[in-house]
């Protein structure tokens, strides 16, 4: 029977659950993959920690060198997270000749091309499911299963920290602040959760989602980015009245005008599947030529869903002989050749602060179609706030620089209505 070594970076919430998953399967994947799989190393500056996982002291290193050297151990996993010192310590492990599994997609996303690079290098398996999406196989699913497609879109929740903020904002009608602090008492959120609220771990996983699906490099910086701090709980109950939930939605779309790709809140229509992923469950839903819509739903993160899909990876790399690499140029910055559309297509829920006078929503609609928009539903409000009251607009489709265009000049002129939400639509 095949014997494989592996070394975990870090013991924190996956680095654990990956070690509790890997001790307590070790007969299972004997019997099931003929493959016996052993931590013969950990890397873990809190020495108790590791203790009190079991771990034998011999078996805690104390620096990289150490494991890079061990002959007994193949495949290095690292779930420190952030880009240093995670980075030179993959670029370490790979340099070595060991494989690598990673769940850090800040570092994936800004650094794939470096440490592909070295894993050709050294001939060395690099592998990454769970840094998109936890326990969801969506990267598999891409690059195995959905591989005779040409994927056309994928839209995707995939931050749980801010589905599960939105959710309790829908249901209870608190406020973002009362929310999040609730989610940071019960660790869905981190004391400083920015890299959550305004977009940037979900920018991250959709810059390797979409380099992914549409065969080229999407850099972190062509992905248009917008949190949620500015979402009202008035907006989300307006919402529901038009039949809409709202999600932080990662977009990506591939067609002869070009790639767009973007992260911001999202109206989505309540028939839509996507619109039931509550809390913090993930889903992503992609599109095919041939396979047209597919969605896989499931937890998005915690100590036993990602560290399932390290795992995963683990086993695929210890019972696989040749390592696939990307199917484009994995360099730093997008092929000069690649068009990114910016003034892309969607519909829009606009709410004005509007004068209660006969006449505004003439002048509202006069401006907007003005920039070729048209109104597909609206809400008037009779009750005063702050001596105006709310109009609510859903346009049909219309460009993102023409409903800036509208919003600006609607803004300037100022006598009728200003302006105090947009959030684009998915139907």
């Amino acid at each position: 029977m095949k014997k494989v070594g592996v070394a975990i970076l870090g013991l924190g919430v996956v680095g654990g659950g990956t070690y509790k998953i890997l001790d307590e399967h070790r007969e299972f994947y004997k019997k099931i993959h003929n493959v016996d799989i052993v931590v013969e190393s950990v890397l873990e500056l809190r020495k108790e920690r590791a203790l009190a996982l079991g771990i034998a002291e011999n078996k805690i290193a104390s620096n990289i060198a150490e494991i890079c050297s061990n002959p007994e151990v193949d495949i290095v996993v690292e779930v420190i997270g952030g880009v240093e010192p995670a980075k030179t310590f993959v670029l370490a492990a790979l340099n070595a000749g060991k494989s690598v599994v990673t769940s850090n997609k800040e570092l994936f996303c800004k650094y794939s091309h470096e440490l592909e690079k070295a894993a050709k290098k050294n001939n060395c398996g690099l592998f990454y499911e769970a840094s998109c999406v936890g326990g969801v196989p969506v990267i598999r699913a891409l690059l195995d299963n959905l591989q005779g497609n040409k994927i056309l879109s994928m839209m995707g929740i995939i931050n749980g920290t801010t589905n599960y903020i939105l959710t309790k904002m829908s249901n209870g009608g608190a406020s973002y602040d009362e929310v999040l602090k609730e989610a940071q008492k019960l660790g869905y959120a981190e004391a400083n959760p920015t890299a959550d609220v305004e977009g940037f771990d979900a920018a991250y996983k959709l810059s390797i989602l979409s380099s992914m699906s549409f065969h080229t490099k999407i850099p972190f910086s062509k992905v248009y980015r917008e949190g949620i701090t500015d979402i009202s709980a008035e907006d989300i109950q307006y919402g529901k009245q038009l039949g809409y939930a709202l999600k932080l939605l990662a977009i990506g779309k591939n067609s002869d005008s070009g790639i767009e790709v973007r992260v911001h809140p999202t109206f989505v229509k309540l028939s839509h599947p996507l619109a039931s992923v509550n809390d913090s469950y993930n889903a992503v839903y992609v599109t095919g030529d041939s396979v047209e819509d597919v969605m896989l739903y499931g937890r998005g993160a915690g100590a036993l869903p990602t560290g399932s899909a390290i795992v995963g990876d683990i086993i695929y790399c210890a019972t696989h002989n040749n390592f696939n690499y990307s199917t484009f140029k994995n360099t730093e910055n997008a092929d000069p050749s690649v068009k990114f559309v910016t003034n892309f297509e969607s519909a829009y829920y606009i709410r004005f602060d509007a004068q209660d006078k006969a006449g505004v929503l003439s002048k509202v609609s006069s401006v907007l179609s003005k920039h070729d928009i048209s109104v597909a539903q609206v809400i008037q409000e009779d009750g005063k706030k702050n001596g105006a009251v709310p109009l609510i607009l859903v346009t049909h489709l219309t460009r993102e620089n023409n409903v800036k265009k509208a919003v600006d000049e609607i803004n300037a002129n100022g006598g009728f209505a200003k302006v105090a939400s947009v959030i684009r639509v998915v139907s």
